[in-house]
C-alpha cells in the first residue's frame, strides 16, 4: 500500500528524531535477578524483574518472559506475558493455565516471575522484557538472567527405630545423618524437633543453623544454658542430640530436619532443599521408687526387635538404685548363656570370645551413656545374632585399696530379638589374588561388586600374616554417602579410596615400604535406609620388594684412562627406579674415605663440596634406565682416584640410602715426554786445565716447560750427585761433594737451552761417566706444576797427566869424613807432575856388606817428620826450596858409614777420593865413610912412603884423568841437548825419569 507524501514525511522525521534520542544518554533500564541461580529438582523458582527510567512511574508496564534452553541456544521459548494470554508456547501453555508458572506484579515497574515445582527441563536462559508502547526506544528493555536446575542430593536419616521407652531422669541419644552431595558451594542447616501429641505444629528442641550456631528452642533454653541439651556434629555428617535428664513433657514425636542453602549472586541465600527424618516415638513414664537401698532395677529395651540381616541393633540397659551418684555398677548383655560384652565400674570395656573379632572389625560396640544407661550396638546384625537378650548389672564395693567387691547382682526381663536373612545377590570380586610391588611406588587394588540393589560401603582392611589368629586392623573407609575415613595408624600416609565406577571400589596407597606386606581385605556391606542388608569381602595378599632388591645402581666410562687436560666422562646408570630420588657423586683418593664432590637433588638443587668448575653435569631419560652424567673438564691428578655415585630416595619421612654403585678408577696419566738431549759423548781433557760438558735440549713437550738438572758421576759402577738445579734454579751440591772442590764446579744456563757444567784445574780423579739427567716439568689445568720422566745423556771424561811426571838426581857419589865432621844427603826433584803435587821424602841407610835397607828419616806430604834413628838429636831435615830436601848427619860415628839415599813420593788432590799418590822415586847412592880422628892420615903415608905404591898411584893417576878427559867431552855434548831443561846446577852426574806409579786407591 502507498502511503501520501506527508505521512512519509511524518514517518522519516520520527525514525530521524528516534535515531537521535537513541544516540543520546539511555533511560530506561530493566534489570533482573543475577544469576546463575542454582535450584534443586522440585523446589520452587522465582526471578524478580524490575524496570526503570519511563516517563510515568506510575504508569503498569508489561512484561514478557521467554528462555533459551541449553539444547537450543539460539532459539526462544515464550512463556508467559502480563498482557497476553495467548503468549506462551505450547510447551508452557498447560502450566500457565494450572498456575504452576506465574508471573504476577509486585507494583507498576515490577514483576515476579514463579515456577511452583522446577523440573529438569526448566533449566536455561531466562529473558525478561518490557513491553515498550512508544516508536522510541531509549535504553536497555529486556535483561537476561541464567537458571541451573541440579539433583536433590540432601539425604537425612535416623537408626531405624519406632518407639523408645525412657524413665524420668534417664539420658537420651539421638543421632541423624545429613549430607549431601551438590558440586556447588552450600550450606548444611539442621535441627531437632519434638511434635508433642495433640499439637499441630512441631516445636524445635535445638538447632545449627547454616552459619553454624547453635539455637535453643522455646522451652529449652534453660535446660541448654545448663547443659541438659546439646546437639553435638561428629564427623563429616553425624549430628547427635543429648538430653542428659528427660522430663515428662519431652514426651512425644522426635525427628531432625536438614536444609540446604545456597549463595546467590547477589549474596543472599536461599533454600534449595529442605529434608526430615523419620520420627522416632519417645515415651517417658515416671520413674519408679526402689524401697531397698542394696536392691537394684535393672531394665532392657531394643530400639528395634525385628530386624534384617546387616541391620543395626542397640540394645539399652537401665539400672536404677538408691544413692546411684555413689555407686559402682558393672553391667553385662548376655544373649542366652553368652555374654556379649560388660562395661565395668570404671568404664572399661570387655567382649566374650565369640564377639571379639567383631569388635576389632568395627560391628560391635558398647558404652555407657549416662549415670544409668548403658548401650550396646551390633551393626550388621546376621541371622545368628538372633535370640532373648538380657542386661545384668552387679553392684560394686570399692575398699580402701581401690579393688572392687560384687555385692548384688540382678538381671533384667529378656528382650526377644528376630533377625530375618535378606534375600541379596552381592558379591565381591578381588581383581587382584596377590600383588607384587616396588618399595617406594604405589599399591593399587580394586574390587568388582555385582548383584548390587541399594547404597554401598567399603571399608579397606588389612592383616599382617595370612594365619586365620591374624585380626585384620582398618586401613580406609568409604561410607554410601561417599564420606571418607582413614584409621589412625594411616592418618599420616597418602592413602586413597576410590569408587570410579558404581561397580568398582579401589584402594591407592602412595609410597609402600615392606611394612605395608599383608592380606588385604576388601570389604562392601549394602545399605538400606541406614542399615546394612549385606556384606561381602574378598582378600588379596600384598607383598612389597625391598627396594635394594630391584634398584641397579653402576658406574661406567668410556675414557677413564686419560691424560693430564683431556675430558673423562663417567655414567651413572639407574635401573628400576622411577621416584624423586636424590643422587650424589663421591671421589676416593689414595685409601683416604670418600670426599662427596656434589649432590642433585630431587627439586634440582645441586650442593657443591669440590671444584665445581672441573665438573658439569647432564641427565638422559630412557625407557629402562636412567643415566646421570659426570663430565671432568681437563683432568688433573687432583680429579684422578675411584669415583663413586649413591642414590637415596625419601622413604617414611627419612631419607633411605640405596647401596651404592661400584667404584670407578680414574687414570690420570702424564703425557709421554718429548723431550730430547745432546751431549759430547766423550771428552778428554789434561790435568790442571778448566773443562766444560754441555748438555742441550733439542725438543720439548711446551715452550712453558720448565726444567730441573742433576749432573751426576759414575766412577766404578758407583754414582753420585755432584750438583743440580731444581725447576726454580735453585742450585745444590751432592753430599759427597766436598767444600774444596765445589769452588771447583759450576753449572749455568744458556740459550738453547744448554746447561753448562765446569770443572776448574781438572783433576786426574775428575775422570769417570759424567750423567746429565733432566727433568722436564709441566702445568695442568689447575696451574699446578708436575714433572715428567727424567732424560738423560752421558759424557765419558778422561784427565790425563803430562807425558814426564816426577824426576830427581841420579848422582852416585863417595864422602869421607871424620867423626866431628857433619855430613849432608841431598835430595832434589827436578820434575813434577802438577803445581799442586805435595811430596813426602824418606832417607835410607845401608852398610856395605849387607842388603837390608833401614829408613832414617821421613818428611810426610803435610810436613810432619820422623826420626828412624834412635839419636834423635844427629839428625837435622832442611827444605830450602819447594822442590829441595836435605838431610844433615850431626856428629857422626863410624857406625854411620855405609850407602844414603832418599825415595820421594808425589802426592795429587782428586774430586773423589781426596789426595792421592801419582808417582815414586828414588835418588842415587852416596857412600858415607866416617874415620876416627887421625885415622884418615895414619893409613896414607905409609903408602906415599912405599915405592912399590909410587908407580902404581902414577898409573892410576894417569888412567885417571884420561877417564876424566872422556866424561868431560861426552857431557859438554850432552849438555846441548838438555840445556834448558834443567833447573839449576847439579852435582849429580845422571838422572833418570820414572813412569807414574799408580796409587791404590785409583
Amino acid at each position: 500500500m502507498k502511503c501520501s507524501l506527508r505521512s512519509c514525511l511524518r514517518a522519516n522525521l520520527l525514525f530521524c528524531l528516534g535515531l537521535f534520542l537513541h544516540c543520546g544518554e539511555a533511560r530506561v533500564l530493566t534489570e533482573v535477578q543475577a544469576g546463575p541461580l542454582y535450584r534443586v529438582v522440585g523446589s520452587p523458582l522465582s526471578i524478580s524483574c524490575n524496570v526503570s527510567g519511563f516517563a510515568s512511574a506510575s504508569t503498569k508496564k508489561g512484561f514478557e518472559f521467554r528462555v533459551k534452553k541449553p539444547e537450543k541456544p539460539t532459539s526462544e521459548i515464550n512463556i508467559i506475558s502480563t498482557n497476553d494470554p495467548d503468549f506462551s508456547y505450547a510447551v508452557y501453555t498447560q502450566r500457565v493455565r494450572s498456575g504452576d508458572i506465574r508471573l504476577t506484579h509486585v507494583n507498576p515497574n515490577s514483576v515476579f516471575f514463579e515456577i511452583q515445582r522446577l523440573d529438569k527441563t526448566d533449566e536455561g536462559e531466562y529473558d525478561c522484557s518490557v513491553i515498550n508502547h512508544l516508536h522510541v526506544y531509549d535504553g536497555t528493555y529486556s535483561a537476561t538472567t541464567t537458571v541451573k536446575v541440579i539433583d536433590n542430593s540432601l539425604s537425612v536419616s535416623l537408626p531405624a527405630s519406632t518407639s523408645l521407652s525412657y524413665y524420668e531422669g534417664d539420658a537420651l541419644a539421638l543421632t541423624c545423618q545429613a549430607s549431601s552431595n551438590t558440586i556447588q558451594h552450600t550450606h548444611l542447616s539442621l535441627a531437632w524437633y519434638l511434635h508433642k501429641d495433640g499439637e499441630e505444629n512441631a516445636q524445635p528442641i535445638i538447632s545449627l543453623d547454616r552459619d553454624f550456631t547453635l539455637i535453643p528452642g522455646p522451652g529449652f533454653e534453660g535446660r541448654y544454658q545448663a547443659g541438659l541439651i546439646r546437639l553435638d556434629k561428629m564427623g563429616e555428617a553425624m549430628y547427635k542430640l543429648n538430653m542428659a535428664q528427660l522430663e515428662l513433657s519431652d514426651q512425644g514425636r522426635i525427628y531432625c530436619q536438614a536444609q540446604e542453602w545456597i549463595q546467590d549472586p547477589d549474596r543472599s541465600w536461599y533454600t534449595i532443599a529442605q529434608k526430615d527424618a523419620e520420627k522416632t516415638i519417645v515415651n517417658v513414664k515416671a520413674r519408679e521408687v526402689v524401697p531397698d537401698p542394696s536392691s537394684l532395677v535393672v531394665r532392657i529395651s531394643a530400639q528395634s526387635s525385628t530386624l534384617h540381616e546387616g541391620q543395626e541393633l542397640s540394645l539399652s540397659c537401665n539400672v536404677d538404685t538408691q544413692n546411684l551418684q555413689e555407686r559402682f555398677f558393672s553391667v553385662a548383655w548376655l544373649r542366652g548363656s553368652v555374654e556379649l560384652a560388660r562395661i565395668g565400674p570404671t568404664g572399661i570395656l570387655s567382649v566374650g570370645p565369640e564377639y571379639s573379632g567383631r569388635v576389632k572389625e568395627g560391628e560391635l560396640r558398647a558404652a555407657r551413656i549416662g549415670d544409668r544407661d548403658y548401650r550396646l550396638i551390633l551393626q550388621p546384625v546376621r541371622t545368628e545374632d538372633q535370640g532373648e537378650f538380657t542386661c545384668r548389672a552387679w553392684l560394686q564395693d570399692r575398699g580402701q585399696d581401690g579393688a572392687f567387691t560384687q555385692v548384688a547382682s540382678q538381671d533384667s526381663k529378656s528382650q526377644l530379638v528376630s533377625i530375618s536373612a535378606t534375600e541379596s545377590g552381592l558379591s565381591v570380586e578381588m581383581l587382584e589374588n596377590s600383588a607384587g610391588v616396588k618399595e617406594g611406588e604405589g599399591l593399587k587394588l580394586t574390587c568388582k561388586v555385582r548383584g548390587v540393589k541399594g547404597p554401598l560401603s567399603v571399608t579397606w582392611q588389612r592383616k599382617l600374616t595370612s594365619t586365620s589368629t591374624a585380626m585384620f586392623t582398618s586401613v580406609i573407609s568409604l561410607s554410601q554417602e561417599g564420606v571418607l575415613e582413614k584409621a589412625v595408624e594411616f592418618m599420616s600416609r597418602k592413602v586413597k579410596a576410590t569408587r570410579p565406577a558404581t561397580d568398582t571400589f579401589t584402594l591407592e596407597l602412595d609410597e609402600v615400604t615392606p611394612s605395608d606386606s599383608g592380606v588385604y581385605q576388601c570389604a562392601v556391606s549394602e545399605w538400606k535406609i541406614n542399615s546394612k542388608t549385606n556384606s561381602q569381602s574378598q582378600t588379596a595378599t600384598v607383598i612389597v620388594a625391598l627396594i635394594d632388591s630391584f634398584v641397579k645402581v653402576s658406574l661406567i666410562s668410556r675414557n677413564n684412562v686419560a691424560t693430564v687436560g683431556e675430558n673423562v666422562e663417567l655414567m651413572c646408570r639407574i635401573r628400576g627406579l622411577r621416584m624423586p630420588k636424590t643422587l650424589t657423586w663421591s671421589l676416593q683418593r689414595d685409601a683416604s674415605t670418600l670426599d662427596n664432590i656434589l649432590t642433585l637433588y630431587s627439586n634440582g638443587a645441586i650442593s657443591w663440596s669440590g671444584d665445581q668448575h672441573r665438573y658439569q653435569l647432564k641427565v638422559e631419560n630412557t625407557q629402562n634406565e636412567v643415566i646421570h652424567y659426570l663430565l671432568i673438564n681437563g683432568a688433573s691428578h687432583r680429579e684422578a682416584g675411584s669415583y663413586q655415585c649413591s642414590v637415596s630416595v625419601f622413604l617414611e619421612n627419612v631419607h633411605k640410602k640405596l647401596p651404592p654403585s661400584n667404584l670407578l678408577a680414574v687414570l690420570v696419566h702424564k703425557p709421554e715426554s718429548k723431550l730430547r738431549l745432546t751431549t759430547t759423548p766423550a771428552l778428554t781433557g789434561n790435568i790442571n786445565t778448566d773443562i766444560d760438558m754441555n748438555c742441550s735440549i733439542i725438543s720439548d713437550s711446551s715452550a712453558s716447560s720448565r726444567y730441573a738438572i742433576t749432573w751426576l758421576l759414575q766412577q766404578q759402577a758407583e754414582n753420585k750427585t755432584i750438583v743440580s738445579s731444581d725447576q726454580d734454579a735453585l742450585v745444590t751440591f751432592g753430599p759427597q761433594v766436598q767444600q774444596s772442590d765445589r769452588q771447583r764446579i759450576s753449572m749455568r744456563r744458556t740459550k738453547g737451552p744448554s746447561f753448562e757444567f765446569s770443572i776448574r784445574q781438572a783433576r786426574v780423579s775428575d775422570y769417570g761417566l759424567y750423567i746429565c739427567e733432566v727433568v722436564e716439568w709441566l702445568q695442568d689445568p689447575h696451574g699446578d706444576w708436575y714433572q715428567l720422566s727424567p732424560v738423560s745423556k752421558t759424557t765419558e771424561l778422561t784427565v790425563i797427566e803430562p807425558e814426564k811426571n816426577l824426576s830427581i838426581v841420579k848422582e852416585i857419589k863417595e864422602l869421607n869424613v871424620s867423626r866431628s865432621e857433619n855430613f849432608t844427603i841431598p835430595c832434589h826433584i827436578t820434575k813434577q807432575s802438577s803445581s799442586e803435587s805435595e811430596f813426602q821424602v824418606t832417607w835410607f841407610w845401608q852398610k856395605d856388606t849387607e842388603t837390608e835397607q833401614h829408613p832414617v828419616f821421613t818428611s810426610y806430604r803435610n810436613s810432619t817428620l820422623q826420626d828412624r834413628f834412635k839419636n834423635g838429636d844427629q839428625l837435622r831435615f832442611g827444605h830450602p826450596l819447594p822442590n829441595q830436601f836435605s838431610l844433615t848427619v850431626l856428629k857422626p860415628s863410624p857406625v854411620d858409614s855405609g850407602l844414603y839415599f832418599c825415595e820421594v813420593e808425589e802426592w795429587l788432590p782428586s774430586l773423589s777420593h781426596g789426595w792421592r799418590k801419582v808417582a815414586v822415586e828414588k835418588s842415587g847412592y852416596l857412600t858415607v865413610n866416617v874415620y876416627a880422628d887421625g885415622d884418615v892420615n895414619t893409613v896414607s903415608e905409609p903408602e906415599c912412603k912405599s915405592g912399590i905404591w909410587m908407580g902404581i898411584l902414577i898409573g892410576a893417576v894417569i888412567c885417571s884423568l884420561l877417564v876424566i878427559l872422556l866424561l868431560l867431552v861426552l857431557k859438554m855434548c850432552r849438555s846441548k841437548v838438555t840445556r834448558g831443561k834443567q833447573s839449576g846446577q847439579s852435582l849429580w852426574t845422571e838422572e833418570l825419569s820414572l813412569n807414574t806409579k799408580p796409587s791404590v786407591e785409583d
